[in-house]
């Protein structure tokens, strides 16, 4: 099973809409896709589902459940402030440590107003999945001034082939 994982729990968030947008080339390709909104997560979560807590809030436990069940991710990751979003740090935490992620593969797709592309973002990230033993695909698009790329839930024939090459190299990862 393959996740996408939209990187932020922000109202009516752009990483919503390039995990659509990354689901529908999948499905293009024969492959299925869950989406996981991070906007959906139990607004408690961090005080109820992490640490000593964890395994125990019964509305983030499908959340763990799916992400141990997927066997590929796709991750895409807005940046804040140099990095990623800290719900998104959250959510990996609250993952059953080290079996969420180890010898599972990832993709990571990047997105900023800014021109990066959230590359700093996607690199540590990078850094997380790696320490946890999850393989990350080595192709990154980052996604830059993404405003000006996407007008109504449609990427620029550039992004979208970007995005289409990861798909590509993931479905053969």
């Amino acid at each position: 099973m393959i996740t996408i994982i939209s990187g932020t729990n922000r109202k009516n968030a752009v990483s919503l809409k390039i995990a659509h947008i990354y689901q529908s080339i999948l499905r293009e390709k024969g492959e299925e896709a869950e989406i996981l909104n991070l906007e959906d997560l139990p607004h408690d979560f961090i005080e109820t589902a992490l640490y000593e807590n964890s395994g125990k809030n019964k509305d983030f436990n499908p959340y763990r459940q799916q992400i141990k069940d997927s066997k590929k991710m796709v991750f895409v990751v807005p940046e804040y402030n140099g990095s990623f979003p800290g719900v998104l740090k959250a959510f990996i935490d609250g993952m059953q440590y080290p079996h969420a992620f180890r010898n599972k593969k990832a993709a990571l797709v990047g997105l900023s107003s800014g021109i990066q592309g959230a590359g700093l973002a996607l690199s540590h990230l990078t850094d997380i999945f790696n320490y946890c033993g999850m393989h990350v695909l080595a192709q990154k698009p980052k996604l830059y001034h993404i405003e000006k790329n996407l007008s109504e839930n449609k990427l620029s024939e550039l992004y979208h082939g970007l995005l289409e090459e990861q798909v590509e190299q993931l479905l053969e990862f």
